[in-house]
């Protein structure tokens, strides 16, 4: 990987749904051997996909939470990893060193919305002793781009 792929990769980052010409402009190639390196790094899955960023308030998902997840059992991880994905309220889950054992990151519409998604699904989940919650007050800063 050499700059002008970084420059590519800091350019997608911004903005996913830049055209070939303008990307190719931004770092200084022509559309042709830009569009090839972008092949490239998808095909290596350096890129591994395109989205868009959606603010979760205007689409009713004003609640946020962090989940802290101690499992009774680490036989229980695969079981607990493949249910996690099922639930689309977690929105990501990290597998931590150490206690705890995962750390989600859950949406929902409101305290009550969360309350039933805690009761009726995430205390459900296989093998958990211990879940800890904490209410997100205000996010400061995201990751939305890494440094390239």
């Amino acid at each position: 990987m050499d700059q002008l792929d970084r420059a590519i990769l800091a350019e997608l980052q911004q903005d996913g749904r830049l055209s070939a010409t303008t990307l190719a402009e931004r770092v200084g190639l022509t559309v042709a051997p830009c569009h090839r390196r972008m092949r490239e790094l998808e095909r290596e899955q350096v890129i591994t996909g395109y989205q868009a960023v959606i603010d979760p308030q205007k689409i009713g998902l004003g609640f946020e939470a962090l989940v802290f997840v101690t499992l009774k059992n680490r036989s229980q991880m695969k079981a607990f990893e493949a249910a996690v994905e099922e639930v689309d309220f977690i929105v990501e889950a990290q597998r931590l060193f150490g206690e705890p054992d995962f750390l989600l990151r859950v949406y929902a519409a409101d305290l009550p919305g969360y309350q039933q998604l805690y009761d009726e699904v995430l205390v459900q989940l296989p093998g958990i002793e211990k879940l800890t919650s904490t209410i997100v007050m205000r996010n400061i800063k995201e990751r939305k781009t890494l440094p390239v």
